[in-house]
């Protein structure tokens, strides 16, 4: 009987998704499998941006050669690589599009930490380069491979987050999908979908690797650019990174725990303190893009063979 498997790429930016291409290149290599076919693939954020990619048909080798800038590399994948929003926000409209995140932190329903991201305002970036990506990526079809490609966006009213793609999520293009699961607050503006307004999904979890805990699942390989189990010293601004960085770890370590109490195997790759190094504090940064590709390179196979490690013996 075959391996049923299923595949989580999480939030982490820029270069969180080019240290998502290196780490993908080597899970590919050890595990003598193609991400493609996975039996679900699930991306928050610019891991929403991988997952869309390898569900039109796009290699894990097509997203290395548009990190990389190769001139032959596939021009939808090189012109999106090339359409960056830029290192730092625009300047924030009034209003808090996220303070239902906040109530729902008061309830309980969501965790402190997304109760604070949503005290932030509303962003002003451009999400009409993700908009052009999901059209260009779906061609003439609304949505890559159906359910097999889902894309996690926050509600935010309630903060409930919604798979989009999955059986049962309200229907939209992919582009308007991608740019919601973006929706960064403070940074990019909420997305409205079907009369409900959304925010990015990593708001409230940086994977949601545990919305495929109902599936029956084998094994769940969960790519986590935003998470670092053991810690990660920091010094300067790096500081406030790890603060994120820790709850977010935290929100990880809990949707693992219940993947794992499902009966489900986990091979979690993350991050460990040299590639971090590398990125520095603004992991939208797109001048460390290529630095952190190299340093993931070289650092990838060893991660992933520990992760698989981990994933027999825990």
């Amino acid at each position: 009987m075959a391996l049923r498997r299923a595949l989580v790429v999480g939030c982490g930016g820029t270069l969180g998704f080019a240290w998502t291409v290196a780490a993908l290149t080597a899970v590919e290599e050890q595990l003598d499998w193609d991400a493609r076919t996975a039996e679900v693939c699930v991306g928050t954020s610019a891991g929403a941006e991988v997952v869309s990619a390898l569900g039109s048909g796009r290699s894990v080798s097509d997203l290395l050669a548009a990190v990389r800038g190769e001139p032959g590399a596939d021009p939808v994948l090189l012109g999106h690589v090339r359409a960056h929003p830029g290192a730092l926000p625009p300047f924030p409209w009034p209003g808090l599009p996220g303070a239902g995140l906040t109530a729902a932190a008061v309830r309980g329903r969501v965790s402190p930490g997304a109760g604070l991201v949503g005290l932030l305002p509303r962003g002003r970036g451009d999400a009409e380069w993700l908009r052009r990506f999901g059209a260009a990526l779906a061609k003439d079809r609304p949505w890559p491979r159906s359910t097999r490609t889902w894309l996690v966006a926050a509600d935010a009213r309630s903060g409930r987050r919604v798979a989009f793609g999955a059986p049962g999520a309200p229907d939209t293009d992919l582009g308007s999908a991608i740019a919601a699961s973006w929706a960064i607050p403070g940074w990019f503006p909420p997305v409205r979908i079907d009369g409900r307004t959304y925010l990015d999904g990593g708001a409230v979890s940086p994977t949601s690797a545990d919305l495929l805990a109902p599936l029956g699942l084998d094994e769940v390989v969960i790519v986590a650019p935003m998470s670092s189990s053991g810690g990660a010293p920091a010094t300067g601004l790096s500081r406030l990174e790890r603060v994120l960085r820790r709850w977010m770890t935290r929100t990880v370590d809990a949707e693992e725990r219940l993947l794992r109490a499902a009966g489900c195997r986990v091979v979690r790759i993350e991050p460990g303190v040299e590639e971090l190094a590398v990125m520095g504090a603004n992991f939208m940064d797109p001048r460390r893009r290529g630095a952190t590709l190299d340093v993931s390179l070289r650092t990838a196979p060893g991660r992933v063979e520990r992760a698989i490690d981990r994933s027999i013996t825990v």
